[in-house]
This record gives C-alpha cells, sequence and structure tokens, in this order.
C-alpha cells in the first residue's frame, strides 16, 4: 500500500461495533438492512457528522435515496432511533440522529435474557434441592413437605445454599423431618445468619467457646435412617 493510499485509510478512521449488537440486532426488531443503515449512522456520527446526507448513505448502501428514507422511517417508527432538533445561539435549528434508544432497548434484551437464565438455573436447583431431601430422608417428600420448601424459598427468601446447610445439620443430627430443618433456619434468622460463611464463622465461634452444640425442640423423628454420604465428605462441619 503506497502512502497516499495509507494516509487515506487512516484518515477514514475507525468504526467500533459492539458484539452485542451483531448478536442480538433481530432480536430488537432490526432487519439486515436496518442493521447496515445504523452501521453508517454510527461511522458518520463517530467522525462527528451526526446528520449525513442520505444521499451519501444511498451511495454507499447502493440502494435509492426513497429507499434510505423508508429505513429511517422504520427505525423511527420501532422507536430504536431519534432525530434530535435543536437551536444553536443564533436561532439556526440543527437536526441529529440519535442511537440511545437502540442501545436502551439492547441493554433491556440482555437484562431479560440473565434474568431468565438466573430463573432457570434458580428453577434447576430448586429441583436439585427437593431430589437432596428425598435422598438425605430415604423418601420421596410428601406434598405438605414440598410445600413447605417451597415457602422457605418464596415466602421467607431463604437461600438454596442456606437451606441446604440447615439440611446438613441436621442429618449430622440424625434428625430426618423438616420442622428440625425449620427450626434450624429459625435460629439462624433469628442471629441473622444468611449465608455460607456466616453459618462457618458461627460454628467456629461455638467450637472456640467450647459451647454446647445448639439444641433445638423438635424430636427427632426419623423415617428411615440413611448413610450420611452428601456431607462426610465436606469438610466444613459446623
Amino acid at each position: 500500500m503506497n502512502n497516499h493510499l495509507l494516509q487515506k485509510w487512516l484518515k477514514a478512521g475507525d468504526t467500533t461495533v459492539s458484539n452485542v449488537l451483531l448478536t442480538h440486532y433481530r432480536e430488537v426488531g432490526l432487519t439486515s438492512e436496518h442493521l447496515i443503515l445504523v452501521l453508517q449512522l454510527k461511522s458518520f456520527i463517530d467522525v462527528g457528522n451526526d446528520f449525513p446526507d442520505t444521499e451519501i448513505i444511498s451511495k454507499r448502501m447502493q440502494i435509492s435515496s426513497a429507499e434510505v428514507f423508508q429505513l429511517i422511517h422504520d427505525l423511527i417508527n420501532k422507536k430504536l432511533i431519534i432525530i434530535e432538533t435543536e437551536k444553536n445561539d443564533d436561532g439556526k435549528t440543527r437536526d441529529s440522529y440519535r442511537l440511545d434508544l437502540l442501545w436502551d432497548k439492547l441493554g433491556l434484551v440482555i437484562s431479560q435474557q440473565e434474568n431468565q437464565q438466573r430463573f432457570e438455573k434458580q428453577h434447576l436447583s430448586e429441583q436439585e434441592l427437593f431430589q437432596l431431601f428425598e435422598a438425605e430422608f430415604g423418601r420421596p417428600l410428601s406434598p405438605i413437605e414440598m410445600q413447605t420448601i417451597g415457602m422457605w424459598l418464596d415466602d421467607d427468601h431463604y437461600a438454596i445454599e442456606l437451606i441446604e446447610l440447615a439440611l446438613r445439620e441436621a442429618v449430622l443430627n440424625q434428625v430426618y423431618n423438616l420442622k428440625y430443618v425449620d427450626r434450624i433456619l429459625l435460629n439462624w434468622e433469628r442471629k441473622n445468619i444468611r449465608t455460607k460463611d456466616q453459618v462457618d464463622k458461627e460454628a467456629n465461634r461455638r467450637r472456640q467457646g467450647n459451647a454446647k452444640p445448639t439444641t433445638y425442640s423438635v424430636s427427632k423423628e426419623q423415617t428411615t435412617k440413611v448413610p450420611l454420604h452428601n456431607w462426610l465428605n465436606n469438610n466444613d462441619n459446623p
């Protein structure tokens, strides 16, 4: 490449395109032609021309000016771009294209997808939690027991990890009923214990103070004693 062409290349500048736009443009209502138009507008805006002539855009895209107008009209109707008009100190008006609505909509799409992923992950974790109780109790959960666990999650907003830790403590005490687990959770709630780190700190505090193990006023109703296959391999026993 000769020096003249290199200088021309450098002066043309670069347009940075987010992979978010390329990945999700269909989800915000853009067609491939709309996407190219957005990229053209952004390329002009990036070099300081925020209201380029449609004739120039039509030549770049090799479509008619009428088609460019229609694409712009589509984007405005879809609430993805706006034309902003402002007056300068001399009272003259100046128009500019703004892409903020498009970026906002892309952000909303990403947020919705993340929420959906969290919901699916949470739903899967809840299924695993029910399965864990059944494995430790050695039997299927009754509908009332499943409802109780659901209330811990939905009404009391206990973290799944905290419920697992309460189950672990109940199993280590060889108590296999939800009332006992519920008493453990209530005891931790009174002490404002809501994370694994806090549970571990409380256990260490009791050990260092040679405190007696916490007892809970629920009878040790057992259905079937099962091996402590999940918890004995855990070195963080409280």
